[in-house]
């Protein structure tokens, strides 16, 4: 079983903190985040709560160190998704130079995190999902 070194396990806490914080302002200011929904996609508000949920879950998994590899990749997907379905559009049409940072600065953050949910991800070696060999 593999041990994280004390500082990976503090940034690990601090994204599930983060991850849960998003989480509960997803909730809290669901109607706020319709306008990110594209109108293509049917069950409107629907999509923040699960969004929410989905955050919240994955900070407690990171929390209590269960599911880790899983829900890590699953947060990648999730957030390479709104790269691509959201941020990308936005910043490819956006009006003002203000909105074109905001839309870019939303891209990175969440290519980052994907990064790094993947990088946790496949550090969970002790976790039932491999998607990579093993070599003992």
């Amino acid at each position: 079983m593999k041990h994280y070194h004390p500082v990976s396990r503090v940034a690990i806490y601090l994204l599930a903190v983060v991850l849960i914080l998003f989480g509960l302002l997803y909730f809290v200011n669901a109607r706020d985040m319709m306008v990110y929904i594209p109108y293509s996609l049917p069950g409107g508000i629907l999509w923040a709560y699960l969004v929410g949920a989905a955050f919240i879950l994955v900070g407690i998994s990171f929390i209590t160190n269960r599911l880790v590899k899983f829900s890590g990749y699953l947060l990648a997907i999730l957030l390479f998704i709104f790269v691509f379905i959201i941020h990308l559009p936005n910043y490819l049409d956006a009006g003002t130079r203000e909105m074109r940072s905001m839309a870019l600065i939303n891209l990175l953050k969440d290519t980052a995190i994907a990064g790094f949910a993947m990088h946790i991800a496949a550090g969970a070696h002790h976790q039932q999902l491999h998607l990579e060999e093993e070599s003992d």
